[in-house]
């Protein structure tokens, strides 16, 4: 489908439509690859390349937002006056989302904010008469009769008011609370309604719009529209064309609007801040812990008589002495071989020669023979480098077979 081109620009993000005509206009947007100059141009997001500054445009994510907006702050983007706009409170959505009418700068309540463009025109255009629900203080005490002329249509600079819902809530003292539902979109109309009939407007909220409120969210929190309110909204008014594919579900969370004014004032008088001390080789160093040991330390059978003395030997386990073994013999290293048993019937056990990657020397049960403890298993033995170790020949006791 074949759109202008300063509203596909607009519809990805990049700026809004009158910003949009002046990157063509100065050359900065091409379409396949040739530069375009001139407005009015159509082009096909689908089908056609479309570049600004030299960067494909891709279309975002319809994101359709509700947010409270607080008193005292604008319904614009950006404001030259260094006041606080509706934009500083829905940077979390990820997307550039422009606020669907506008809200006073003392007005607070429900606004609208999308990136959608179509969803924004068909909710502002008077011939959708998309109905506003206000909530708003008077100064005197009212009556029912006098509501007529609101339920009428009162005269103002700029023509006779649509006729208004209008009802009474509660009296305070010489105030009175009303709740008033338009159909049109003037400038500060609630207020110039109130003093043309003599009744000035001192507090004024928005509590709906198109169906969707503010109930649930404190000023200056936003959340994304639901599903159904989605439906009732295209139902009703023709927008959105497609809601799948929109972010839902996202929200807010508490928001200090006092804050978000604040930081919003002094966002350009803000020193730079100064960069971190670049610590010390002390502090970067961190204190080696200390060295352990992996080899564990030889242990004699239990019931040795002699306690002999334990060899260290690195990344190897404990020889331990088998059981019943009178001699005490000292433990000797041995790698990488396998061990030498001896048979039931030999009546001593030989001295365990060295050997590469062995296993242990098992000695029978009840050998008479004073054999050195063996070990239930022996790994590398630290007398040489591992790559100096050299395979021997097996030793050959007198009980081997």
């Amino acid at each position: 489908m074949e759109e202008r081109l300063q509203k596909i620009i607009a519809r990805a993000g990049v700026a809004s439509r009158r910003a949009s005509e002046e990157l063509i206009l100065a050359g900065r947007v091409r379409v396949n690859g040739h530069v375009v100059t001139e407005l009015g141009l159509k082009a096909d997001r689908q089908k056609d390349r479309i570049e600004v500054d030299g960067k494909r445009l891709v279309s975002e994510v319809p994101v359709y937002v509700a947010l409270h907006k607080p008193r005292n702050v604008v319904s614009t983007l950006r404001d030259p006056e260094g006041r606080p706009t509706v934009a500083d409170y829905v940077r979390g959505t990820g997307a550039r989302l422009y606020p669907v009418g506008r809200l006073d700068f003392a007005t607070s309540g429900i606004l609208l904010m999308t990136n959608d463009g179509d969803f924004a025109n068909a909710l502002l255009h008077p011939r959708g008469g998309v109905p506003k629900t206000y909530v708003l203080k008077v100064q005197g005490i009212m009556s029912d009769d006098d509501l007529t002329p609101w339920r009428e249509g009162i005269r103002l600079e700029d023509g006779v008011t649509l006729p208004a819902e209008a009802r009474l809530l509660r009296r305070e003292g010489d105030k009175t609370w009303l709740e008033v539902t338009l159909r049109e979109g003037r400038n500060q109309q609630i207020r110039r309604m109130g003093e043309a009939t003599g009744w000035p407007v001192m507090r004024l909220a928005r509590t709906t719009f198109a169906g969707v409120t503010s109930e649930g969210l404190r000023p200056g929190e936003w959340r994304a529209l639901t599903v159904d309110e989605l439906l009732h909204i295209r139902e009703a008014f023709g927008v959105p064309k497609r809601i799948r594919g929109a972010m839902m579900g996202a929200s807010s969370g508490p928001v200090d609007h006092r804050r978000v004014a604040g930081a919003a004032r002094s966002s350009a008088k803000a020193p730079p801040r100064p960069a971190p001390e670049a610590a010390g080789p002390a502090s970067r160093t961190r204190t080696p812990a200390p060295s352990r040991a992996r080899a564990r330390t030889g242990a004699d059978a239990p019931g040795a008589p002699g306690p002999g003395p334990a060899q260290p030997r690195a990344r190897s386990r404990a020889n331990v002495a088998s059981p019943n073994a009178p001699g005490p013999g000292p433990a000797q290293p041995r790698a990488r071989s396998r061990a030498n048993i001896a048979p039931p019937s030999a009546p001593g056990a030989s001295t365990a020669q060295p050997r590469a990657r062995s296993r242990a020397n098992i000695a029978p049960p009840g050998a008479p023979g004073p054999g050195p403890a063996r070990s239930a298993r022996n790994a590398r033995s630290e007398t040489k480098p591992r790559g100096a170790e050299t395979r021997g020949p097996r030793a050959r006791g007198p009980g081997r077979h």
